[in-house]
């Protein structure tokens, strides 16, 4: 048991082992309940860092869902895992909790794998409403009778594909119950029309009051056959057009019935109401209005940066981060961190160009777009959690003569791969993707790591692929790309970059489709692309030092699309053995490209490719995950010394 919990102080939660041990409880026992998990996660997360503010701000949600239903036979289908610290504690993980998001440790989002409780993967938004519409229409094919909830909350609902399920909801059969959790919040404030309208939707306070004051007495007199139900919807409708003057609201008007908004925080109100509403036939959405951070005075405060704070002291509220930088003497001495290069050369760019724009899926601050959006808000535009919209966005700006910078993580520009190839790459339109958190991210884990890119873009013609080594790197593709023709994508990874670049880089040693040789030698050629390199110098160094007399030659590649046909001639001619690292899967890379280029060439040298094997890497910290896929400092030796073997 984790000593940073104090399991021994709580009087309830000790005693749950699972969703049955919590409907032993009387309904007024639950507040307390809701207290002591709010605690714990609390104390929990101040030493093992996770995503604090949304699941705080689900907790009684998490609770009443699981006393109403009987989960695992009925299923909770939860959207974005952000909120479901409350589920894990409740379902039996208490114990393990303290290893949530370490190395061998629990999920850091739900996954089948790990619970029964589990009913589907949460690790990327907005995919609860159609997964949870299939497994309810299954249950009906199969005669199974269980209720199905999807839980979408932390601006999922801003996502294409939420409203896409949500289409089919309303014309398919179906008992699906929609709960959506109305923080009004991703990482950042949500941005949009959807947002807005659900702000209106919560000040009709009179028109949901009188329409649920009119379903109880509909219920209370037995009046709730189908027919019937359907002609107090109706008359509610028309109440509500009566009353505000206001046409239906997005649900009614596909025919999914609506309850609410209510209280979120109140979990006596949500047993309820869920208790009323859950064996009603059809689809419904029943929106909660909640607070991100509730509880806890600082994540309510600043609900950015405490969506995922680090440790943190409890009794203070000071986050471990800001202990550090004030301890940092000189801060010009401490390298950025590789989106830290992206924003602040991002906004250098837009300030002297009127044409660029910034482009982002609800991450201005995870990316640092906000550097820009700061200075200039007028040409930042946040499209919510939308990475699809974003790219076509982009390619219609760009068709229009603008300039976009489309900043997307690697691992969510997954979902946009078919806007890429018909709306951007197609057209070869001048749209520059900068690829944030390529290769392992850390304890996300699987479903948030960027080791896909390379291999996916490289087939799309018009595409040009680059992954910067250092900092200035970074600053130098994106100074290049403002004047290039074409879509082109620079991919870099999570933390910091290698070193302090100098302010005043231009592209004076960059050169279009060109490596650069960083080590000579004479027996084998290592290649590799990106932040990778600088791990591959140091093996290379190590390795050198043991065995004098066998060298190895290091390119920086640079470029994976187009190759550096030079670097490749001289390579093909000169060696017989050569190795490729990257920081992504083998299939489909670099490695794949060099394995190509040489077979079309007349070349037949021995290719040793690195990278990540045929597997989705588990969550744990990049050190461990490195080590694990042996593409740390000490894997790349054991690689370079076994090639020295004839």
């Amino acid at each position: 048991m984790c000593a940073c919990a104090k399991t021994m102080e709580y009087k309830y939660i000790n005693n749950i082992n699972s969703p049955a041990d919590l409907k032993k409880l009387s309904l007024y026992e639950l507040p307390a309940v809701c207290s002591e998990l709010r605690q714990f996660i609390i104390e929990a997360l101040s030493k093992n860092p996770g995503h604090l503010g949304s699941s705080l701000g689900a907790i009684e949600l998490t609770v009443a869902l699981h006393y109403v239903f009987d989960t695992p036979h009925d299923k909770l289908v939860w959207d974005v895992g952000h909120q479901a610290y409350a589920h894990k504690i409740l379902t039996g993980r208490r114990d393990r909790f303290h290893t949530n998001r370490q190395f061998k440790g629990l999920a850091p989002f739900t996954n089948p794998a790990e619970s029964e409780y589990d009913a589907f993967i949460a690790g990327h938004a907005s995919n609860s409403i159609s997964a949870a519409l299939g497994m309810d229409i299954a249950n009906d094919k199969s005669h199974v009778k269980a209720n199905v909830v999807a839980i979408i909350g932390d601006g999922a609902m801003t996502g294409g594909l939420a409203f896409e399920g949500l289409n089919n909801t309303s014309m398919d059969k179906n008992n699906l119950l929609i709960v959506l959790n109305d923080n009004h919040m991703a990482i950042d404030p949500l941005k949009g029309g959807f947002t807005q309208y659900l702000v209106d939707l919560t000040t009709s306070t009179g028109y949901n009051k009188i329409r649920w004051q009119l379903y109880q007495l509909a219920a209370a007199l037995h009046l709730v056959d189908e027919q019937k139900r359907k002609a107090i919807v109706r008359r509610s409708n028309n109440l509500k057009a009566t009353l505000s003057k206001q046409s239906n609201n997005i649900f009614t008007g596909l025919n999914i019935r609506y309850f609410g908004p209510t209280d979120g925080h109140d979990v006596i109100g949500l047993v309820r109401i869920l208790s009323e509403i859950k064996n009603h036939r059809g689809p419904k959405v029943l929106h909660i209005i909640t607070k991100k951070g509730k509880g806890y005075a600082p994540a309510e405060n600043d609900q950015t940066v405490w969506h995922a704070p680090g440790e943190f002291n409890v009794e203070t509220g000071l986050r471990s981060v800001e202990v550090q930088s004030d301890n940092v003497q000189c801060t010009k001495d401490v390298p950025p961190l590789w989106q830290e290069v992206f924003g602040q050369t991002l906004l250098e760019l837009a300030k002297k160009n009127d044409k660029i724009v910034g482009i982002t899926p609800a991450m201005p601050s995870g990316c640092s777009m906000s550097i820009m959006q700061k200075e200039l808000p007028d040409r930042v535009y946040d499209v919510g959690i939308a990475e699809g919209h974003a790219v076509t966005f982009s390619a219609g700006l760009a068709k229009a003569g603008m300039l976009p910078y489309c900043n997307e993580y690697s691992t969510f520009l997954q979902r946009a791969y078919d806007n890429i190839v018909h709306d951007v790459a197609l057209q070869k339109l001048h749209v520059v993707f900068c690829i944030d958190r390529a290769g392992i991210v850390g304890n996300d884990g699987a479903t948030h790591h960027g080791l896909l890119d390379l291999a996916y873009l490289r087939p799309i013609p018009n595409m040009q692929i680059c992954a910067p080594r250092t900092a200035e790197d970074l600053r130098q593709m994106m100074i290049m790309a403002e004047r290039l023709d074409g879509p082109i994508a620079i991919r870099y990874p999570r933390g910091r970059t290698p070193n302090v670049p100098s302010d005043d880089v231009q592209c004076t040693n960059l050169e279009y489709g060109k490596g650069v040789k960083l080590r000579d030698g004479k027996d084998v050629a290592v290649l590799t692309i990106g932040a990778i390199g600088n791990t591959m110098a140091e093996a290379i160094e190590a390795v050198s030092t043991q065995n004098s007399a066998f060298s190895y030659a290091h390119y920086d590649m640079r470029w994976l699309k187009p190759l550096d046909e030079d670097i490749l001639h001289e390579v093909g001619k000169k060696f017989k053995t050569i190795v490729t690292a990257e920081d992504g899967m083998i299939a489909g890379g670099l490695g794949s490209a060099v394995l190509e280029w040489m077979a079309d060439h007349g070349y037949t040298p021995r290719v040793v490719r690195l990278g990540v094997k045929d597997q989705f890497v588990e969550h744990g910290s990049t050190k461990e995950l490195y080590q694990l896929i042996h593409l740390d400092k000490e894997g790349l030796c054991e690689s370079l010394l076994q090639v020295q073997v004839k």
